[in-house]
């Protein structure tokens, strides 16, 4: 079971990948400093998960994969349907 996408647009930039993960790893800090360990170990173990799938896993997408298709090919489609009802 896969609970982060590391291939989701959401993770591109790597301020929001660092942030993720330091965000886990300093509310464990905070629940062992505070005395409770059971959380320490829970967000420990979740920083610990996205470090993995965000900068182990993480293969970044070349800027032409993103691009959605352009509408060329559907206009093109269309005055190809008018010219044919034209004749």
């Amino acid at each position: 079971m896969q609970l982060i996408d590391p291939n989701h647009p959401a993770y591109r930039p790597l301020w929001a990948r660092i942030l993720i993960v330091a965000v886990c790893f300093g509310w464990a800090l905070v629940e062992m400093i505070t005395g409770d360990p059971f959380w320490a170990v829970l967000s420990g173990g979740a920083g610990v998960y996205a470090a993995y799938m965000l900068f182990w896993n993480y293969k970044p997408q070349s800027p032409e994969a993103d691009t959605a298709p352009s509408s060329d090919d559907a206009e093109e489609a269309e005055d190809t349907e008018a010219k044919k009802d034209a004749d």
